[in-house]
């Protein structure tokens, strides 16, 4: 059953004449799946599986009204009428299945780059982003005529296309933003100089766009607060919004925060689990509070239908955005429906498979649901694995290993018809995410867990716990024969490199057990030996400064934390700094006696002493522990064996959970199903 404040946000509402079958929307986030600035099928199918879900509204990603916007191919833009047939398919995959669709319409400005279109950017002024980006170029009048313009075209594209309405977007630092903002528009013209003058290229972008599709519904995204020096505050927005509804008129306001800029503010804009859950909702509480006639669209680590159903009760927010939960599970909303709100692959807010392939130019992922993006290509195995059953050729498949990739490989197989067991050497599921999730600030991580135990004790798996697997138990005549095949997940062992005549070494396992039973050495001062550039020794080394160390960070490469996203890594390295974390990139550990250690300039050789050191924490390359797939390789009458996870190569979580669904699916080696997957549809 649900519960009143889930009926409520399940309710169906209205937006002036848009009538919505509830209160949950998918916020626009960007995908990576276009091709010459267009949607694919690839959009296609992601979006259908949404609105299979039972969401009531979906926002698009930003579509770019202008090339100078567009910064890649693989974004979307609406450049010409050519591509209004690919956003009418969209339209009509989104709304057959009862969703309604809305384009959110941009120009990012100063951070569109242009490595790829060898394109300036266009921006109010010259100053870029962020330290070492491109310098934009200061727009001119007939430049700020096009943009106008072309916010209006791309408008009237989007009706005929059969969309819902659109979403103008004044936030996240974007164009329309920098012009609004005292923090980016310095101009001393008619669009700049004075709040009016600030707000001018806002207003003609809105009047050109009910001039050029008149009767479409208009909605806009706001960023409450730029959290920067001299930005746009929430006074401010409130204010402007105040004026823009006098004159406009506003379907909603969409409150978002920050702005697209080098600092903790781009920091907060998509924020990690190292922030709390809800914790901007104030901003879309503020604007309910100021226009209570006007329908306020919350977003931003809302988790979970239930906690968006707290804040629609509490009258601080109409409608409520789960972007990164709807990655995660597009069928949250379907299951609230059903009673089974929990009964979900939770998102746990990471920022890796989303947010961090973004940055990377490359499709979406999601670490807690390895379909996304493939969502056709899947529902195509499926169908065929239903089609060909037949329960005279099921096979017995054994998983050795009872973390993320062998929960995932067991659950996997066991949809496909086979046969499976799933053995773990340890007395609990979880593997070293487990562990991970001990740390202070990535308890998110369990959620993981608990969702695929959860998973498997629903399933026809039969897990087994304080198991340990040797090869000889898979031969011919070992307690263990008769699998047809061995999936091995046995994960990685830390990598540890000893000091003999220095201080003493933990590896990264140690040092998490040491944060639930602190050791004196590490209460000192402790140096971290970064070889992986990623949370393992971020999330740890922030853990033991706020216990009282005093934490220096080596890493041999120039980058700090290289691997964290951007978007995640301004906000960690803001809290770092203000635990007085030191950083030496470029630098190597040398020598060490005593309490010193000596370090090398990895460019020239320099060397340098840190002495008082009462610990190292080694987070250094960690090791397959393949030992099992090793052994069962080399033999013709072993069964056949997979191996997947960090005993293929340690990685990360999204990389083992994806593995464990191609082996359990197909019982072949990655890049093989991986092929198979793609000729699936």
């Amino acid at each position: 059953m649900t519960t009143p404040d889930i009926e409520t946000l399940l309710s169906p509402v209205s937006l002036d004449r848009v009538r919505l079958r509830n209160r949950v929307f998918v916020p626009g986030h960007t995908t990576n799946f276009g091709h010459d600035n267009r949607p694919t099928e690839r959009h296609t199918a992601y979006h259908r599986e949404r609105a299979r879900g039972g969401v009531g509204l979906i926002i698009t990603e930003g579509i770019r009204v202008h090339p100078t916007s567009s910064g890649r191919h693989i974004s979307l833009g609406s450049f010409d009428d050519s591509s209004i047939p690919q956003y009418a398919a969209v339209a009509e995959a989104v709304q057959t299945h009862g969703t309604r669709l809305f384009a959110q319409l941009l120009h990012t400005g100063r951070q569109a780059g242009g490595d790829a279109t060898r394109t300036a950017a266009w921006s109010p002024g010259t100053a870029p982003w962020a330290a070492g980006m491109h310098i934009p170029h200061a727009m001119g009048r007939g430049d700020i005529s096009i943009v106008v313009r072309a916010f209006g075209a791309a408008a009237r594209r989007m009706q005929r296309a059969g969309y819902d309405g659109v979403e103008i977007h004044l936030g996240h630092g974007h164009l329309i933003e920098q012009f609004l903002s005292p923090f980016t528009n310095t101009r001393t013209d008619a669009y700049g100089g004075s709040p009016d003058g600030r707000l001018r290229f806002a207003r003609e972008v809105l009047t050109e766009v009910l001039a050029q599709a008149p009767g479409l519904p208009m909605g806009i995204r706001i960023s409450v607060d730029e959290f920067l020096p001299g930005g746009l505050t929430p006074s401010d927005m409130v204010e402007i919004v105040g004026l823009l509804r006098q004159e406009f008129p506003l379907l909603y306001v969409h409150a978002s925060h920050a702005a697209y800029h080098g600092s903790y503010s781009l920091g907060t804009q998509m924020a990690d689990m190292s922030f709390e859950h809800a914790q901007f909702r104030h901003h879309a509480a503020l604007f309910k509070k100021e226009f209570p006639d006007l329908p306020v669209l919350a977003v931003c680590r809302l988790d979970s239908v239930p906690e968006a159903a707290a804040l629609v009760t509490a009258g601080e927010a109409d409608l409520v955005g789960l972007a990164r939960p709807h990655i995660a599970d597009p069928y949250l909303v379907r299951r609230a429906h059903e009673g089974r709100p929990h009964d979900v692959r939770s998102c746990i807010a990471c920022n890796q498979g989303c947010v961090g392939r973004l940055e990377a130019n490359l499709p979406i992922s999601c670490v807690v649901n390895p379909e996304v993006g493939s969502e056709a290509e899947w529902a195509a195995v499926r169908s065929g694995l239903t089609a060909a059953a037949d329960p005279v050729t099921i096979r017995r498949v054994l998983v050795v290993g009872g973390g993320p990739a062998g929960m995932e490989a067991a659950l996997a197989a066991e949809r496909a018809g086979f046969e499976v067991t799933l053995v773990e050497a340890g007395r609990a599921l979880g593997g070293r995410i487990s562990d991970a999730a001990t740390v202070p600030g990535r308890e998110r991580l369990g959620l993981m867990v608990a969702d695929l135990v959860r998973e498997l004790g629903r399933s026809a798996v039969t897990v087994r716990l304080g198991e340990p697997v040797a090869a000889a138990d898979l031969l011919p005549g070992g307690r263990l024969d008769g699998f047809d095949d061995v999936v091995v997940a046995t994960g990685a062992r830390p990598g540890k490199r000893e000091l003999p005549d220095g201080p003493p070494v933990f590896d990264i396992l140690e040092a998490i057990a040491a944060l639930r039973a602190p050791v004196a050495p590490l209460l000192g001062t402790v140096l971290v030996r970064d070889d992986q550039g990623g949370w393992a020794a971020a999330s740890v080394a922030e853990s033991l400064a706020r216990g009282g160390a005093q934490v220096h960070m080596l890493s041999p490469t120039a980058s700090f934390a290289s691997k964290i996203t951007t978007y995640s890594k301004l906000a960690l390295t803001s809290r770092l700094g203000e635990l007085g974390v030191r950083s030496h990139p470029m630098r190597d550990v040398a020598a060490a006696r005593g309490d010193s250690v000596v370090l090398r300039d990895t460019l020239c050789g320099h060397t340098e002493e840190l002495t008082g050191v009462t610990a190292v924490l080694d987070v250094g390359l960690p090791v397959a522990d393949d030992g099992l797939y090793r052994a069962l390789d080399t033999r013709d009458d072993a069964p056949r064996v997979h191996v997947v996870g960090d005993a293929n190569a340690p990685r990360t979580a999204l990389e083992a959970v994806y593995e464990g669904r191609l082996a359990g699916t197909f019982l072949t080696d990655a890049v093989t199903a991986a092929g198979l997957l793609a000729q699936a549809h």
